[in-house]
């Protein structure tokens, strides 16, 4: 399974990104339950941003994005957004996601099988 992730730069505060994550099971099996985000800043640990269950589309977040972060996927591209709103500069980091065959909504990085290459997010202040 191969994720590959999109859609970083560089914006001022306030301003908006949409970043993508493209699934490919390069005719692998894998039951793909949910697809997360997770960011890691300079010198700070990787965290969970926000998560979404592939069936439903039940989604989760982390307090600090909720209202201003939305995650989303199209069936038919294989692919998970993540709409960035009202960007912080505390917001800068490169975005990673991640896909399991059993979770969407935890934080613990063992969780998930799948990492794509990460996207750089820089906000300017």
């Amino acid at each position: 399974v191969q994720l590959q992730a999109s859609g970083g730069g560089l914006v001022q505060a306030g301003g908006s990104l949409r970043l993508s994550c493209a699934a490919s099971t390069s005719g692998r099996t894998f039951r793909m339950y949910g697809i997360a985000w997770f960011r890691q800043a300079p010198g700070k640990d990787r965290e969970f941003v926000a998560g979404i269950r592939w069936s439903s589309g039940t989604t989760y977040y982390v307090d600090s994005v909720k209202g201003r972060f939305t995650i989303s996927r199209d069936f038919s591209k294989n692919t998970v957004y993540l709409q960035l709103t009202s960007l912080k500069p505390e917001d800068t980091a490169v975005y990673y996601c991640a896909a399991s065959d059993s979770s969407w909504s935890s934080d613990r990085l063992g969780e998930y099988d799948y990492w794509g290459q990460g996207t750089q997010v820089t906000v300017s202040s």
